[in-house]
Protein backbone atom coordinates (compact mmCIF):
# COMPACT_ATOMS: atom_id res chain seq x y z
CA UNK A 1 0.00 0.00 0.00
CA UNK A 2 2.73 2.27 0.96
CA UNK A 3 4.58 1.17 -2.13
CA UNK A 4 1.63 1.97 -4.22
CA UNK A 5 1.34 5.27 -2.58
CA UNK A 6 5.04 5.94 -3.17
CA UNK A 7 4.70 4.98 -6.78
CA UNK A 8 1.68 7.08 -7.03
CA UNK A 9 3.52 10.02 -5.50
CA UNK A 10 6.48 9.45 -7.73
CA UNK A 11 4.23 9.38 -10.71
CA UNK A 12 2.62 12.52 -9.53
CA UNK A 13 5.96 14.22 -9.13
CA UNK A 14 7.01 13.16 -12.58
CA UNK A 15 3.78 14.49 -14.00
CA UNK A 16 4.37 17.70 -12.24
CA UNK A 17 7.88 17.98 -13.62
CA UNK A 18 6.65 17.16 -17.12
CA UNK A 19 4.00 19.80 -16.81
CA UNK A 20 6.64 22.22 -15.56
CA UNK A 21 8.88 21.52 -18.51
CA UNK A 22 6.00 21.80 -20.88
CA UNK A 23 5.12 25.11 -19.27
CA UNK A 24 8.69 26.29 -19.55
CA UNK A 25 8.83 25.26 -23.16
CA UNK A 26 5.58 27.00 -23.78
CA UNK A 27 6.76 30.20 -22.14
CA UNK A 28 10.01 30.04 -24.04
CA UNK A 29 8.10 29.56 -27.24
CA UNK A 30 5.89 32.49 -26.36
CA UNK A 31 8.88 34.71 -25.67
CA UNK A 32 10.29 33.79 -29.05
CA UNK A 33 7.01 34.52 -30.64
CA UNK A 34 6.81 37.88 -28.84
CA UNK A 35 10.28 38.92 -29.96
CA UNK A 36 9.46 37.95 -33.50
CA UNK A 37 6.24 39.94 -33.25
CA UNK A 38 8.10 42.99 -31.98
CA UNK A 39 10.61 42.71 -34.74
CA UNK A 40 7.87 42.37 -37.29
CA UNK A 41 6.07 45.38 -35.86
CA UNK A 42 9.25 47.45 -35.84
CA UNK A 43 9.93 46.38 -39.39
CA UNK A 44 6.44 47.37 -40.40
CA UNK A 45 6.82 50.72 -38.64
CA UNK A 46 10.05 51.36 -40.43
CA UNK A 47 8.46 50.48 -43.70
CA UNK A 48 5.56 52.84 -42.95
CA UNK A 49 7.98 55.55 -41.90
CA UNK A 50 10.00 55.11 -45.04
CA UNK A 51 6.85 55.23 -47.08
CA UNK A 52 5.76 58.42 -45.28
CA UNK A 53 9.16 60.04 -45.84
CA UNK A 54 9.06 59.05 -49.46
CA UNK A 55 5.56 60.42 -49.76
CA UNK A 56 6.58 63.64 -47.90
CA UNK A 57 9.45 64.21 -50.26
CA UNK A 58 7.11 63.67 -53.17
CA UNK A 59 4.58 66.11 -51.70
CA UNK A 60 7.35 68.66 -50.89
CA UNK A 61 8.58 68.55 -54.42
CA UNK A 62 5.03 68.97 -55.61
CA UNK A 63 4.53 71.98 -53.28
CA UNK A 64 7.82 73.54 -54.34
CA UNK A 65 6.80 73.16 -57.93
CA UNK A 66 3.41 74.72 -57.24
CA UNK A 67 5.02 77.63 -55.21
CA UNK A 68 7.53 78.34 -57.94
CA UNK A 69 4.76 78.35 -60.46
CA UNK A 70 2.72 80.82 -58.33
CA UNK A 71 5.71 83.19 -57.81
CA UNK A 72 6.38 83.26 -61.51
CA UNK A 73 2.76 84.22 -62.16
CA UNK A 74 2.90 87.01 -59.54
CA UNK A 75 6.08 88.40 -61.04
CA UNK A 76 4.51 88.38 -64.46
CA UNK A 77 1.42 90.21 -63.14
CA UNK A 78 3.60 92.74 -61.27
CA UNK A 79 5.68 93.37 -64.36
CA UNK A 80 2.55 93.91 -66.43
CA UNK A 81 1.06 96.29 -63.86
CA UNK A 82 4.33 98.19 -63.55
CA UNK A 83 4.52 98.59 -67.30
CA UNK A 84 0.91 99.80 -67.44
CA UNK A 85 1.46 102.33 -64.66
CA UNK A 86 4.71 103.52 -66.25
CA UNK A 87 2.95 103.98 -69.56
CA UNK A 88 0.10 105.87 -67.89
CA UNK A 89 2.55 108.06 -65.98
CA UNK A 90 4.52 108.71 -69.15
CA UNK A 91 1.36 109.62 -71.04
CA UNK A 92 0.19 111.91 -68.24
CA UNK A 93 3.67 113.46 -67.89
CA UNK A 94 3.99 114.11 -71.62
CA UNK A 95 0.45 115.50 -71.81
CA UNK A 96 1.02 117.74 -68.74
CA UNK A 97 4.36 118.90 -70.16
CA UNK A 98 2.82 119.78 -73.53
CA UNK A 99 -0.04 121.68 -71.87
CA UNK A 100 2.35 123.54 -69.54
CA UNK A 101 4.78 124.34 -72.34
CA UNK A 102 2.07 125.82 -74.52
CA UNK A 103 0.47 127.72 -71.63
CA UNK A 104 0.80 131.47 -72.24
CA UNK A 105 -0.74 132.44 -68.90
CA UNK A 106 0.52 132.75 -65.34
CA UNK A 107 0.40 129.54 -63.27
CA UNK A 108 -2.13 128.93 -60.51
CA UNK A 109 -1.51 130.18 -56.97
CA UNK A 110 0.60 133.20 -58.01
CA UNK A 111 -0.03 136.57 -56.32
CA UNK A 112 1.54 140.00 -56.80
CA UNK A 113 1.03 141.97 -53.61
CA UNK A 114 -2.46 140.75 -52.56
CA UNK A 115 -3.70 140.41 -56.12
CA UNK A 116 -4.32 136.96 -57.58
CA UNK A 117 -2.86 136.91 -61.11
CA UNK A 118 -3.39 133.19 -61.68
CA UNK A 119 -4.52 132.30 -65.20
CA UNK A 120 -3.89 135.82 -66.55
CA UNK A 121 -1.80 136.89 -69.51
CA UNK A 122 0.96 139.43 -68.97
CA UNK A 123 -1.24 142.19 -70.36
CA UNK A 124 -4.19 141.27 -68.15
CA UNK A 125 -1.95 141.04 -65.07
CA UNK A 126 -0.38 144.44 -65.84
CA UNK A 127 -3.77 146.10 -66.06
CA UNK A 128 -5.05 144.44 -62.90
CA UNK A 129 -1.97 145.31 -60.80
CA UNK A 130 -1.78 148.89 -62.12
CA UNK A 131 -5.43 149.52 -61.26
CA UNK A 132 -4.97 148.01 -57.80
CA UNK A 133 -1.89 150.11 -56.97
CA UNK A 134 -3.40 153.31 -58.41
CA UNK A 135 -6.54 152.87 -56.34
CA UNK A 136 -4.50 152.21 -53.19
CA UNK A 137 -2.30 155.33 -53.31
CA UNK A 138 -4.17 158.65 -52.93
CA UNK A 139 -3.15 161.93 -54.56
CA UNK A 140 -2.37 163.30 -51.11
CA UNK A 141 -0.67 161.17 -48.51
CA UNK A 142 -2.07 162.51 -45.26
CA UNK A 143 0.19 162.78 -42.25
CA UNK A 144 -0.87 163.43 -38.65
CA UNK A 145 0.69 164.67 -35.46
CA UNK A 146 -1.93 164.72 -32.70
CA UNK A 147 -4.57 167.14 -34.03
CA UNK A 148 -2.25 168.60 -36.65
CA UNK A 149 -2.77 167.32 -40.18
CA UNK A 150 -0.80 167.93 -43.34
CA UNK A 151 -0.11 166.08 -46.56
CA UNK A 152 2.53 165.26 -49.14
CA UNK A 153 1.75 164.95 -52.83
CA UNK A 154 2.31 161.38 -54.00
CA UNK A 155 3.29 162.70 -57.45
CA UNK A 156 6.11 164.77 -55.93
CA UNK A 157 7.55 161.65 -54.30
CA UNK A 158 7.97 159.87 -57.66
CA UNK A 159 6.52 156.64 -56.27
CA UNK A 160 7.37 153.67 -58.50
CA UNK A 161 6.47 149.98 -58.35
CA UNK A 162 8.35 147.75 -60.77
CA UNK A 163 5.25 145.76 -61.75
CA UNK A 164 6.75 144.80 -65.10
CA UNK A 165 9.56 142.86 -63.44
CA UNK A 166 7.14 141.25 -60.95
CA UNK A 167 4.83 140.13 -63.76
CA UNK A 168 7.76 138.70 -65.72
CA UNK A 169 8.83 136.72 -62.63
CA UNK A 170 5.26 135.49 -62.13
CA UNK A 171 4.97 134.49 -65.78
CA UNK A 172 8.25 132.54 -65.76
CA UNK A 173 7.21 130.34 -62.82
CA UNK A 174 6.96 126.81 -64.27
CA UNK A 175 8.50 127.83 -67.59
CA UNK A 176 12.22 127.17 -67.15
CA UNK A 177 14.39 124.95 -69.39
CA UNK A 178 13.98 121.98 -67.01
CA UNK A 179 10.62 120.30 -67.80
CA UNK A 180 10.76 118.11 -64.69
CA UNK A 181 11.31 121.14 -62.46
CA UNK A 182 8.56 123.01 -64.33
CA UNK A 183 5.98 120.27 -63.77
CA UNK A 184 6.87 119.96 -60.10
CA UNK A 185 6.66 123.76 -59.66
CA UNK A 186 3.25 123.95 -61.34
CA UNK A 187 1.93 121.05 -59.25
CA UNK A 188 3.20 122.71 -56.06
CA UNK A 189 1.51 125.98 -57.05
CA UNK A 190 -1.83 124.19 -57.10
CA UNK A 191 -1.55 123.54 -53.37
CA UNK A 192 0.45 126.54 -52.11
CA UNK A 193 0.43 130.34 -52.52
CA UNK A 194 3.39 132.19 -54.05
CA UNK A 195 3.50 135.95 -53.33
CA UNK A 196 5.74 138.25 -55.39
CA UNK A 197 6.54 141.71 -54.05
CA UNK A 198 7.42 144.11 -56.87
CA UNK A 199 10.46 146.37 -56.55
CA UNK A 200 9.67 149.73 -54.98
CA UNK A 201 11.38 153.13 -55.06
CA UNK A 202 10.62 156.65 -53.92
CA UNK A 203 12.33 160.04 -54.01
CA UNK A 204 13.79 159.83 -50.50
CA UNK A 205 15.52 163.19 -50.73
CA UNK A 206 12.24 164.93 -51.56
CA UNK A 207 10.43 162.98 -48.81
CA UNK A 208 12.99 164.01 -46.19
CA UNK A 209 12.96 167.60 -47.42
CA UNK A 210 9.17 167.67 -47.03
CA UNK A 211 9.41 166.15 -43.53
CA UNK A 212 11.99 168.73 -42.45
CA UNK A 213 9.69 171.47 -43.69
CA UNK A 214 6.72 169.91 -41.87
CA UNK A 215 8.80 169.73 -38.68
CA UNK A 216 9.18 173.53 -38.70
CA UNK A 217 5.42 173.93 -39.03
CA UNK A 218 4.30 171.73 -36.15
CA UNK A 219 2.10 173.76 -33.78
CA UNK A 220 4.14 172.43 -30.85
CA UNK A 221 7.54 172.70 -32.55
CA UNK A 222 10.70 173.28 -30.56
CA UNK A 223 11.90 176.89 -30.42
CA UNK A 224 15.66 177.18 -30.26
CA UNK A 225 17.55 179.78 -28.26
CA UNK A 226 18.65 182.64 -30.44
CA UNK A 227 20.38 185.94 -30.23
CA UNK A 228 20.70 189.08 -32.26
CA UNK A 229 22.22 192.50 -31.99
CA UNK A 230 20.04 195.50 -31.44
CA UNK A 231 22.26 198.55 -31.56
CA UNK A 232 24.00 198.60 -28.18
CA UNK A 233 22.34 195.49 -26.77
CA UNK A 234 22.74 191.77 -27.28
CA UNK A 235 19.27 190.25 -27.15
CA UNK A 236 19.12 186.58 -26.21
CA UNK A 237 15.73 184.88 -26.48
CA UNK A 238 15.16 181.69 -24.55
CA UNK A 239 13.95 178.68 -26.49
CA UNK A 240 11.02 176.43 -25.63
CA UNK A 241 10.65 172.69 -25.39
CA UNK A 242 8.74 171.27 -28.33
CA UNK A 243 8.47 168.44 -30.80
CA UNK A 244 10.46 167.75 -33.93
CA UNK A 245 9.81 165.21 -36.66
CA UNK A 246 12.29 162.32 -36.57
CA UNK A 247 13.02 162.62 -40.26
CA UNK A 248 14.84 159.34 -40.94
CA UNK A 249 12.46 157.20 -38.86
CA UNK A 250 9.36 158.92 -40.29
CA UNK A 251 10.69 158.60 -43.83
CA UNK A 252 11.29 154.86 -43.38
CA UNK A 253 7.86 154.40 -41.83
CA UNK A 254 6.11 156.31 -44.63
CA UNK A 255 8.07 154.34 -47.25
CA UNK A 256 6.93 151.09 -45.64
CA UNK A 257 3.31 152.28 -45.51
CA UNK A 258 3.41 153.18 -49.20
CA UNK A 259 5.13 149.92 -50.14
CA UNK A 260 2.47 147.93 -48.28
CA UNK A 261 -0.26 150.19 -49.75
CA UNK A 262 -1.42 151.15 -46.25
CA UNK A 263 -1.52 154.93 -46.56
CA UNK A 264 -4.39 155.81 -44.24
CA UNK A 265 -3.81 157.79 -41.05
CA UNK A 266 -0.01 157.83 -41.14
CA UNK A 267 1.23 159.21 -37.84
CA UNK A 268 4.45 161.20 -37.92
CA UNK A 269 7.19 159.91 -35.65
CA UNK A 270 8.19 162.81 -33.44
CA UNK A 271 10.17 163.33 -30.29
CA UNK A 272 10.18 165.98 -27.63
CA UNK A 273 13.29 168.07 -27.82
CA UNK A 274 14.64 170.78 -25.60
CA UNK A 275 16.44 173.76 -27.04
CA UNK A 276 20.19 173.81 -26.66
CA UNK A 277 21.53 175.42 -23.53
CA UNK A 278 22.54 179.04 -23.94
CA UNK A 279 26.32 178.98 -24.41
CA UNK A 280 27.33 182.52 -23.45
CA UNK A 281 31.04 181.80 -23.92
CA UNK A 282 30.42 180.77 -27.53
CA UNK A 283 28.20 183.82 -28.10
CA UNK A 284 30.84 186.10 -26.66
CA UNK A 285 33.60 184.60 -28.84
CA UNK A 286 31.35 185.00 -31.87
CA UNK A 287 30.56 188.69 -31.39
CA UNK A 288 33.67 189.98 -29.66
CA UNK A 289 35.92 191.64 -32.25
CA UNK A 290 37.78 194.79 -33.09
CA UNK A 291 36.37 197.26 -35.62
CA UNK A 292 37.50 197.11 -39.25
CA UNK A 293 37.31 200.04 -41.63
CA UNK A 294 35.73 199.49 -45.04
CA UNK A 295 37.85 199.92 -48.13
CA UNK A 296 37.84 199.15 -51.81
CA UNK A 297 40.06 199.38 -54.82
CA UNK A 298 39.57 199.25 -58.57
CA UNK A 299 41.52 197.47 -61.27
CA UNK A 300 40.79 194.93 -60.02
CA UNK A 301 37.73 195.67 -57.91
CA UNK A 302 38.29 194.61 -54.32
CA UNK A 303 36.01 195.54 -51.41
CA UNK A 304 36.89 195.17 -47.77
CA UNK A 305 33.70 195.74 -45.76
CA UNK A 306 33.64 197.56 -42.48
CA UNK A 307 32.95 195.64 -39.30
CA UNK A 308 31.85 196.97 -35.97
CA UNK A 309 33.89 195.99 -32.98
CA UNK A 310 31.86 194.61 -30.06
CA UNK A 311 32.41 193.85 -26.45
CA UNK A 312 30.26 193.36 -23.38
CA UNK A 313 29.99 196.52 -21.37
CA UNK A 314 29.78 194.28 -18.30
CA UNK A 315 32.04 191.40 -17.36
CA UNK A 316 31.37 187.92 -18.74
CA UNK A 317 30.65 186.69 -15.21
CA UNK A 318 28.04 189.43 -14.69
CA UNK A 319 26.44 188.49 -18.00
CA UNK A 320 26.21 184.83 -16.95
CA UNK A 321 24.52 185.84 -13.72
CA UNK A 322 21.84 187.61 -15.76
CA UNK A 323 20.99 184.29 -17.44
CA UNK A 324 20.23 182.69 -14.08
CA UNK A 325 16.98 184.64 -13.96
CA UNK A 326 13.85 182.91 -15.31
CA UNK A 327 13.00 185.14 -18.27
CA UNK A 328 12.02 184.67 -21.91
CA UNK A 329 14.41 187.36 -23.09
CA UNK A 330 17.73 188.62 -21.80
CA UNK A 331 19.50 191.86 -22.67
CA UNK A 332 23.24 192.23 -22.29
CA UNK A 333 24.60 195.75 -22.75
CA UNK A 334 27.34 196.10 -25.36
CA UNK A 335 30.11 198.44 -26.19
CA UNK A 336 29.91 198.92 -29.91
CA UNK A 337 33.18 199.98 -31.43
CA UNK A 338 32.38 201.68 -34.71
CA UNK A 339 34.87 201.88 -37.57
CA UNK A 340 35.75 205.28 -38.89
CA UNK A 341 34.76 204.19 -42.43
CA UNK A 342 31.72 202.00 -42.92
CA UNK A 343 30.80 199.95 -45.97
CA UNK A 344 27.75 202.11 -46.59
CA UNK A 345 30.05 205.05 -46.92
CA UNK A 346 31.77 203.48 -49.88
CA UNK A 347 28.61 203.81 -51.91
CA UNK A 348 27.64 202.00 -55.04
CA UNK A 349 30.89 202.91 -56.78
CA UNK A 350 32.40 199.84 -55.10
CA UNK A 351 29.53 197.76 -56.49
CA UNK A 352 29.26 199.02 -60.05
CA UNK A 353 26.77 196.50 -61.50
CA UNK A 354 23.17 195.78 -60.56
CA UNK A 355 22.83 192.00 -60.48
CA UNK A 356 19.07 191.84 -59.88
CA UNK A 357 16.00 193.96 -59.18
CA UNK A 358 12.65 192.71 -57.88
CA UNK A 359 9.53 194.37 -56.49
CA UNK A 360 6.20 193.39 -54.92
CA UNK A 361 3.15 195.51 -54.20
CA UNK A 362 1.47 196.11 -50.85
CA UNK A 363 -1.56 198.00 -49.57
CA UNK A 364 -0.16 201.28 -48.25
CA UNK A 365 -3.49 201.97 -46.56
CA UNK A 366 -2.75 199.31 -43.95
CA UNK A 367 -0.47 201.40 -41.77
CA UNK A 368 0.46 198.75 -39.21
CA UNK A 369 1.53 196.31 -41.90
CA UNK A 370 3.41 199.05 -43.79
CA UNK A 371 5.29 199.95 -40.61
CA UNK A 372 6.39 196.35 -40.23
CA UNK A 373 7.62 196.22 -43.83
CA UNK A 374 9.66 199.40 -43.39
CA UNK A 375 11.23 198.22 -40.12
CA UNK A 376 12.34 194.90 -41.63
CA UNK A 377 13.62 196.49 -44.84
CA UNK A 378 15.65 199.10 -42.95
CA UNK A 379 17.43 196.33 -41.05
CA UNK A 380 18.52 194.74 -44.34
CA UNK A 381 19.27 197.87 -46.36
CA UNK A 382 23.02 198.30 -47.01
CA UNK A 383 23.97 194.74 -45.99
CA UNK A 384 27.16 193.56 -47.66
CA UNK A 385 27.97 189.88 -48.09
CA UNK A 386 31.51 188.80 -48.75
CA UNK A 387 32.18 185.82 -51.05
CA UNK A 388 31.02 182.63 -49.34
CA UNK A 389 29.13 184.51 -46.61
CA UNK A 390 25.58 183.39 -45.76
CA UNK A 391 22.76 185.88 -45.19
CA UNK A 392 20.32 184.96 -42.38
CA UNK A 393 17.04 186.90 -42.40
CA UNK A 394 16.28 186.26 -38.73
CA UNK A 395 19.78 187.21 -37.65
CA UNK A 396 19.80 190.47 -39.61
CA UNK A 397 16.20 191.54 -38.92
CA UNK A 398 15.99 190.24 -35.36
CA UNK A 399 12.94 189.39 -33.28
CA UNK A 400 9.72 191.12 -34.15
CA UNK A 401 8.89 192.72 -30.82
CA UNK A 402 6.90 195.67 -29.54
CA UNK A 403 10.17 197.14 -28.25
CA UNK A 404 11.52 197.03 -31.80
CA UNK A 405 8.48 198.99 -32.99
CA UNK A 406 6.53 196.20 -34.72
CA UNK A 407 2.75 196.41 -34.96
CA UNK A 408 -0.16 193.97 -34.99
CA UNK A 409 -1.11 192.94 -38.54
CA UNK A 410 -2.68 189.86 -40.20
CA UNK A 411 -0.65 186.63 -40.11
CA UNK A 412 -1.40 182.93 -40.65
CA UNK A 413 -1.81 180.91 -37.43
CA UNK A 414 -2.58 177.15 -37.77
CA UNK A 415 -4.31 177.75 -41.07
CA UNK A 416 -6.29 180.80 -39.93
CA UNK A 417 -5.73 184.50 -40.54
CA UNK A 418 -5.22 186.35 -37.27
CA UNK A 419 -3.58 189.56 -36.16
CA UNK A 420 -0.04 189.00 -34.93
CA UNK A 421 3.01 191.06 -34.04
CA UNK A 422 5.13 191.78 -37.10
CA UNK A 423 2.47 190.65 -39.57
CA UNK A 424 3.45 191.26 -43.19
CA UNK A 425 7.23 191.01 -42.94
CA UNK A 426 7.14 187.78 -44.99
CA UNK A 427 6.52 190.05 -47.98
CA UNK A 428 9.99 191.48 -47.40
CA UNK A 429 11.33 187.89 -47.23
CA UNK A 430 9.56 187.00 -50.47
CA UNK A 431 10.83 190.07 -52.32
CA UNK A 432 14.41 189.43 -51.20
CA UNK A 433 14.07 185.73 -52.11
CA UNK A 434 13.18 186.56 -55.71
CA UNK A 435 15.98 189.14 -55.93
CA UNK A 436 18.43 186.47 -54.75
CA UNK A 437 17.10 184.02 -57.37
CA UNK A 438 17.54 186.49 -60.21
CA UNK A 439 21.08 187.24 -58.98
CA UNK A 440 21.72 183.47 -59.28
CA UNK A 441 22.75 183.20 -55.63
CA UNK A 442 22.64 179.88 -53.76
CA UNK A 443 19.48 179.44 -51.68
CA UNK A 444 20.47 177.74 -48.43
CA UNK A 445 17.15 177.67 -46.56
CA UNK A 446 13.64 178.61 -47.67
CA UNK A 447 10.08 177.57 -46.75
CA UNK A 448 6.79 178.33 -48.43
CA UNK A 449 3.67 179.68 -46.71
CA UNK A 450 0.73 177.51 -45.67
CA UNK A 451 -1.39 179.41 -48.20
CA UNK A 452 -0.42 181.07 -51.48
CA UNK A 453 0.10 184.77 -50.56
CA UNK A 454 -1.59 187.58 -52.44
CA UNK A 455 1.69 189.30 -53.38
CA UNK A 456 3.43 186.30 -55.07
CA UNK A 457 2.60 183.25 -57.14
CA UNK A 458 2.82 179.70 -55.81
CA UNK A 459 6.45 178.58 -55.30
CA UNK A 460 7.68 182.18 -55.57
CA UNK A 461 7.22 183.04 -51.86
CA UNK A 462 9.31 182.63 -48.71
CA UNK A 463 8.12 182.68 -45.11
CA UNK A 464 9.95 183.17 -41.80
CA UNK A 465 9.15 182.58 -38.15
CA UNK A 466 11.65 183.94 -35.69
CA UNK A 467 13.43 181.13 -33.87
CA UNK A 468 11.89 178.43 -36.07
CA UNK A 469 11.89 179.18 -39.81
CA UNK A 470 14.66 181.20 -41.41
CA UNK A 471 15.48 182.37 -44.92
CA UNK A 472 19.13 182.08 -45.89
CA UNK A 473 21.14 182.48 -49.05
CA UNK A 474 24.83 182.42 -49.84
CA UNK A 475 27.01 184.79 -51.87
CA UNK A 476 28.44 182.24 -54.30
CA UNK A 477 30.21 184.90 -56.35
CA UNK A 478 33.87 185.83 -56.35
CA UNK A 479 33.10 189.44 -55.44
CA UNK A 480 31.16 191.01 -52.53
CA UNK A 481 27.50 191.93 -53.03
CA UNK A 482 25.46 194.72 -51.51
CA UNK A 483 21.72 194.69 -50.81
CA UNK A 484 19.68 197.87 -51.06
CA UNK A 485 15.95 198.09 -50.50
CA UNK A 486 13.11 200.54 -50.11
CA UNK A 487 9.45 200.45 -49.04
CA UNK A 488 7.32 203.34 -50.29
CA UNK A 489 4.20 204.18 -52.26
CA UNK A 490 2.88 200.61 -52.15
CA UNK A 491 6.04 199.05 -53.62
CA UNK A 492 8.66 196.98 -51.79
CA UNK A 493 11.84 196.86 -53.86
CA UNK A 494 15.15 195.00 -53.51
CA UNK A 495 18.29 195.42 -55.58
CA UNK A 496 21.47 193.38 -55.35
CA UNK A 497 24.71 195.01 -56.50
CA UNK A 498 28.10 193.58 -57.32
CA UNK A 499 30.54 193.11 -60.17
CA UNK A 500 29.45 191.28 -63.31
CA UNK A 501 31.82 188.81 -64.93
CA UNK A 502 31.99 186.81 -68.14
CA UNK A 503 30.66 183.80 -66.22
CA UNK A 504 27.32 185.46 -65.45
CA UNK A 505 24.09 184.18 -67.00
CA UNK A 506 20.74 185.66 -67.86
CA UNK A 507 18.33 184.26 -65.27
CA UNK A 508 14.65 183.46 -65.79
CA UNK A 509 12.47 182.24 -62.89
CA UNK A 510 9.07 180.67 -63.51
CA UNK A 511 6.57 178.61 -61.56
CA UNK A 512 3.44 176.61 -62.23
CA UNK A 513 0.72 174.74 -60.36
CA UNK A 514 1.28 171.02 -60.94
CA UNK A 515 -1.89 169.74 -59.29
CA UNK A 516 -4.85 170.58 -57.11
CA UNK A 517 -7.15 168.65 -54.83
CA UNK A 518 -10.04 169.60 -52.60
CA UNK A 519 -7.61 170.53 -49.84
CA UNK A 520 -4.27 171.35 -51.43
CA UNK A 521 -2.39 173.06 -54.23
CA UNK A 522 0.88 171.62 -55.55
CA UNK A 523 3.40 173.71 -57.44
CA UNK A 524 6.98 173.86 -58.65
CA UNK A 525 9.44 176.65 -59.42
CA UNK A 526 12.12 176.55 -62.11
CA UNK A 527 15.29 178.51 -62.78
CA UNK A 528 16.56 178.77 -66.35
CA UNK A 529 20.04 180.01 -67.18
CA UNK A 530 20.77 181.49 -70.59
CA UNK A 531 23.96 182.55 -72.36
CA UNK A 532 23.56 184.97 -75.25
CA UNK A 533 19.87 184.06 -75.41
CA UNK A 534 20.56 180.31 -75.59
CA UNK A 535 19.23 178.11 -72.77
CA UNK A 536 22.08 176.47 -70.91
CA UNK A 537 20.12 174.73 -68.16
CA UNK A 538 16.75 174.53 -66.44
CA UNK A 539 16.35 173.15 -62.94
CA UNK A 540 13.55 172.67 -60.43
CA UNK A 541 14.32 174.87 -57.45
CA UNK A 542 11.34 173.93 -55.26
CA UNK A 543 8.34 171.64 -54.95
CA UNK A 544 5.70 173.11 -52.68
CA UNK A 545 2.36 172.24 -51.10
CA UNK A 546 -0.22 174.82 -50.03
CA UNK A 547 -3.54 174.55 -48.29
CA UNK A 548 -6.58 175.84 -50.10
CA UNK A 549 -8.57 178.66 -48.58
Amino acid sequence: MEVKEKEKNTETIDNIQEESEITENTESQEELNTEETVKIEESQKNEIKNDEENNSEKFQKLNDYENNSNNTDILKIFAILTTVFAMLFLIIFITFTIINTKNQKIAKGIYIKDVDVSGLTKEEATQKISEYISSSIPEEIKLKHNDFETSISSSQLSIYFNTEEAINIAYQIGKSDNIFKNNLTVIKSLFSKTVIDPGFSIDEEQLKTSLKDISTKLPDKVIENSCYLDENKLIITKGKVGNVVKVDESANYIKNCINTLNTENIELITEEQSPNEIDLDAIYNEIHKDPVNASYQTNPFVVTPSENGLDFSISLEEAKNLLNEEKDEYQIPLKVLYPSITTNMIGTEAFPDMLSDFSTRYAASNRNRTTNLILAANKINGTVLMPGEVFSYNKVVGARTIAAGYKEAPIYVSGRVEDGLGGGICQITTTLYNAALFANLDIVERSNHQFVPSYANASRDATVVYGAIDFKFKNNRDYPIKITCSVSNGIANFKIWGLKTENDYEVAVTSRVTGTTANAIYSQAYKTLKKNGVVVSTEIISKDTYKRH
